[in-house]
């Protein structure tokens, strides 16, 4: 014998306390009531080189169980997640699947057999654009960053235009800073920050990342703490910041911006906006027009609720990173379609004119469409003779 004892227990208050573990079991353990608590308690037992191992089938989300997987998966603690499904038993085929799922539920099947997180009813995503969601997730190409946190699927592309959205933490340390780097054109996430750094850092991180992607337009929400960062980026210079019209939001450019007291950075959410992004981004993932590859962003819709009637993350959970890209989708389809509407009224009214059939060019010098002889030159040209032989009718 070596000495090593197995030993079970309840899940009491003081289960495991006080003991030095080398490998601690958790049966089922997305179901043991106050494992948060327990945990507390469990986890300085490892601490002389112990590992854990805990088990379970899903039930729901916002448990121990879940969050430890979802983190896990993102990279935030040190489990590895392992999922095995019902196939990989070798003595269940599909005969055994439809018989066993016969008088199951499409969530029960999801969580007992499939070892997928059920989403509440209660959830602003539907289940069925959840899943299609999941279907796009994938590895990140890089992870840099000062933190690694920054995650990368695609290079800069200078054909492409980029808009970066940015939830700023409150700087109380419960949320984060976050950003999407998201493709205007294709409506593709190909970046992504999520973080704790310091207002000064994130502002350098923003100027840097904004200027390697052309110059990416800069949408911050200008909440708490977002003024500061504001504040910097202009510091700064940084040239393509993000201005609306106090209370319409109606998008401004900022070298207009600067003549206008009715003016201000970044992009507020209140009351009356939360809920007009927060659809616009439902409405853009339900009709399938945007593509998400982050586990993070996508982990942080498991727990993305209504709730007292307000879309908002449950308790013990962020929706920064699903905040910042709300406010990309609203800007995108309403501030910039505006915008961009506008110019193309302007465009046109200029070509009208310039098209008109006259035998008046009035191009300058060094302007396009300047020729030599045309009116302009005529006139020009007799004045100069005027001037030269005017003593003659004297």
């Amino acid at each position: 014998s070596n000495g090593s004892s197995i030993k079970a227990a309840s899940t009491s208050g003081d289960a495991g306390r006080s003991e030095a573990l080398s490998l601690l079991v958790l049966d089922e353990a997305a179901h043991i009531e106050g494992l948060e608590e327990l945990w507390t308690g469990l986890y300085p037992t490892l601490s002389t080189g112990g590992r854990c191992i805990a088990l379970s089938t899903p039930n729901g989300v916002g448990n121990w169980f879940h969050k430890t997987c979802t983190d896990s998966e993102s990279g935030a603690n040190n489990f590895n997640l392992t999922t095995l499904a019902w196939d990989v038993h070798p003595d269940r085929d599909e005969e055994w699947y439809k018989k066993e799922t016969k008088n199951m539920s499409k969530r029960q099947v999801a969580q007992e057999l499939m070892c997928n997180f059920n989403t509440s009813g209660e959830t602003v995503i539907d289940s069925d654009d959840m899943e299609w969601l999941l279907s796009n997730v994938c590895e990140p190409k890089y992870r840099t960053g000062f933190d690694r946190n920054f995650w990368i699927w695609e290079e800069f592309d200078p054909t492409c235009n980029y808009l970066m959205s940015v939830d700023v933490s409150r700087g109380d340390g419960a949320d984060f800073s976050t950003f999407h780097i998201i493709k205007l054109e294709t409506l593709e996430i190909i970046g992504e920050y999520q973080g704790k750094a310091t207002p000064d850092m994130f502002a350098n991180m923003l100027n840097q990342v904004g200027r390697e992607f052309g110059n990416a337009m800069m949408v911050v929400e200008n909440n708490n703490i977002g003024y500061t960062v504001l504040d910097k980026l202009i510091e700064y210079a940084y040239p393509n910041i993000y201005f609306s019209i106090k209370s319409t939001h109606e998008y401004i450019e900022q070298h207009l911006a600067e003549h206008q007291t009715s003016a201000v950075a970044g992009f507020s959410t209140t009351m009356k906006t939360r809920p007009l992004i927060v659809a616009k981004l439902e409405e853009f993932i339900r009709n399938k027009l945007i593509k998400i590859y982050s586990s993070r962003t996508v982990n942080e819709f498991k727990t993305f609720i209504w709730r007292n009637g307000k879309p908002q993350a449950m308790k013990g959970y962020n929706d920064d990173l699903i905040m910042a890209l709300a406010i990309a989708c609203w800007v995108r389809d309403t501030a910039l379609q505006s915008n961009a509407r506008d110019l193309n009224y302007q465009k046109a009214f200029v070509d009208a004119i310039y098209t008109v059939k006259t035998t008046m060019n009035t191009q300058i010098k060094g302007q396009e469409g300047y020729k030599q002889g045309n009116a302009t030159d005529i006139m020009s040209e007799a004045k100069s003779y005027w001037d030269q032989y005017k003593w003659i009718i004297k």
